[in-house]
């Protein structure tokens, strides 16, 4: 079963996402950071055995591909903001109900034993507001478990553009979740960085993986938007270098790009 939001209920911004990661047709392939984060999210569960698992902002299906494999659950819902990936999470769990649309606005069922979001929340307008929402969708004794990224992530790019969305920090997170009664609440920064043999190759992975350093990215005072000029390019990547660069084993000059993700686990009491 499937439910969708229209395209005009998703604002502009959330347009310009799904739009992003839509074209990012070989994301599995590059988001191997993002498959790690799965992993730590699947381990962070405390009981294999739900009644109701909802899992927001599924993107490819990275973590629902886990969450079939590993764990039992009476009802599933699994929610997306590209219609475009229907097909594959409805094949993952074919039982599930696959809700299309922006969770930030949408209603998405209560009463769930266990939350589940890799990878997703920092795309929300608002997204210390997932924690108030999981706990209204959560049931007594219900399990949130989320990861997102630290203001560190992709220090270089913020570094050198000044572009990026806004990530809250890990005191912002832990306040959410006290205010919104959660107990047990269990939070761990884990940073990867990822080599690359120059600063286009990291562009270049940025764009497969559906994350764009224009459009979807906030500006400081949220009017202008980024866009790439030759000048800037050429600069950019001669900044990368200069700021940036290492040697790797072989002695050969190399680029990394920071990823800094923050995994939550909380109880409601």
């Amino acid at each position: 079963m499937t439910t969708f939001d229209t395209v005009d209920d998703l604002s502009v911004r959330k347009q310009t996402i799904a739009r992003h990661f839509a074209n990012a047709s070989d994301y599995d392939q590059h988001a191997s950071i993002q498959q790690t984060v799965c992993q730590y999210l699947l381990d962070s569960i405390a009981h294999t055995k739900q009644s109701s698992v909802l899992e927001v902002g599924a993107g490819t299906g990275q973590m629902t591909r886990l969450l079939a494999e590993h764990i039992q659950s009476e009802h599933w819902i699994i929610n997306e903001l590209c219609s475009e990936q229907t097909a594959t999470l409805q094949s993952i769990l074919p039982t599930a109900n696959v809700m299309i649309g922006d969770a930030e606005t949408i209603d998405l069922a209560e009463n769930n034993s266990l939350i589940v979001s890799a990878n997703a929340v920092q795309w929300f307008d608002n997204p210390l507001s997932f924690v108030t929402q999981s706990a209204q969708r959560l049931q007594s004794g219900g399990q949130l478990v989320f990861s997102t990224f630290t203001p560190n992530n992709f220090l270089q790019i913020k570094t050198l553009t000044g572009q990026g969305l806004h990530y809250p920090d890990i005191d912002k997170w832990q306040l959410a979740l006290d205010s919104a009664g959660f107990e047990n609440i269990e939070l761990s920064v884990q940073r990867f960085d990822l080599p690359f043999p120059t600063p286009y190759a990291i562009l270049k992975h940025m764009k497969l993986t559906g994350v764009s350093t224009n459009q979807t990215q906030v500006t400081s005072d949220n009017t202008q938007t980024f866009l790439w000029t030759k000048s800037r390019l050429q600069q950019f990547v001669s900044d990368y270098w200069q700021q940036f660069s290492e040697k790797d084993e072989t002695g050969q000059l190399m680029v990394n790009l920071t990823y800094e993700v923050l995994i939550v686990s909380a109880f409601k009491p």
